[in-house]
């Protein structure tokens, strides 16, 4: 299974959740730091069996497009062996500032370096489009490209104006970073704050005083992702059955362990999810009594 960084919600979802599937005799090894918009290739591809995917990589496989607009009939193939098991929370985007560094709102940051995700991810699209809703059009700033590994370092050593961090709500690693020096939110104002159908985003909210070192008064707005664990078309409907079935009857523990996962005890399960979804999870869902929408029961 690959996910991304080990500090993010996906990718502390599926390590919480290695010993429970473990304990149901599914055996997970997980891969992280990866580019999701590759590991969902790769899944389609048959060559891994599951991974996180953001649900805008998905619909961007299904038709050709962002990263995989070069494949054309070949992406809208790949995409018919892909099938869910259920969503999940993504990261909230951080749009950060050094407070000494002047920019106080999205206007600043006219003409400056921004660092946008890493190179052919889902992010591009999703931090691009955050940027226009904030009034920023392409062109309007230096886009910086870079692994999500490298990019909170290469904003400590100024090879970036503004970190679009994508982390969990109130993540040790951006608290740290705020001890650090001093950091500043950009927020959305409220007609900036819908977000278009088809990105794969809901609006969050960052409250005042998060982090240690934030100097907003005010909460400032901005997008979280969403997110599904897909898998392979193939893969045999007991594993899917038990990854499903583990991570509903222990997701309360999740999030009542870890003040990072609070909202997955109240998320409902198929938020996020656009993949139809596996045999094994269809039969998980109508065990427990929960509805599925036509539109995402495999053909």
């Amino acid at each position: 299974m690959e996910t991304t960084s080990a500090s993010s919600i996906i990718g502390i979802i599926p390590q919480s959740m290695a010993g429970y599937w473990a304990k149901a005799g599914v055996d997970v090894q997980l891969a992280m730091d990866q580019t999701l918009t590759k590991s969902l290739l790769k899944v389609s591809r048959g060559s891994l069996d599951s991974a996180v995917s953001p649900t805008l990589a998905y619909e961007q496989l299904k038709e050709a497009k962002g990263p995989y607009a070069s494949m054309g009939e070949k992406a809208k193939a790949s995409a018919a062996t892909v099938r869910a098991l259920f969503g999940m929370p993504g990261s909230v985007y951080h749009p950060m500032v050094w407070t000494d560094s002047g920019i106080t709102s999205w206007q600043d940051a006219k003409g400056k370096r921004i660092f946008i995700g890493p190179p052919a991810g889902s992010a591009n699209a999703q931090i691009t489009a955050l940027l226009q809703a904030a009034g920023l059009k392409e062109g309007d700033y230096e886009a910086i490209k870079a692994p999500w590994g490298a990019a909170s370092q290469s904003f400590q050593d100024g090879q970036s104006d503004v970190y679009v961090a994508a982390l969990p709500l109130g993540s040790q690693t951006l608290s740290e970073l705020s001890l650090s020096r001093k950091v500043h939110f950009l927020s959305l104002d409220d007609a900036q704050a819908y977000v278009p159908a088809g990105l794969g985003m809901t609006r969050a909210v960052i409250p005042a005083h998060t982090y240690p070192g934030q100097d907003n008064d005010q909460s400032a707005i901005t997008w979280q992702t969403q997110m599904m664990l897909v898998v392979r078309k193939d893969l045999s409907d007991e594993v899917a059955y038990q990854l499903t079935k583990g991570y509903f009857e222990h997701r309360q523990d999740l999030a009542s362990t870890n003040a990072l996962l609070g909202q997955l005890a109240d998320m409902p399960p198929l938020d996020g999810v656009s993949a139809p979804l596996h045999p094994g999870a269809v039969r998980y869902y109508r065990e427990a009594g929960i509805s599925i929408p036509a539109e995402l029961l495999p053909q």
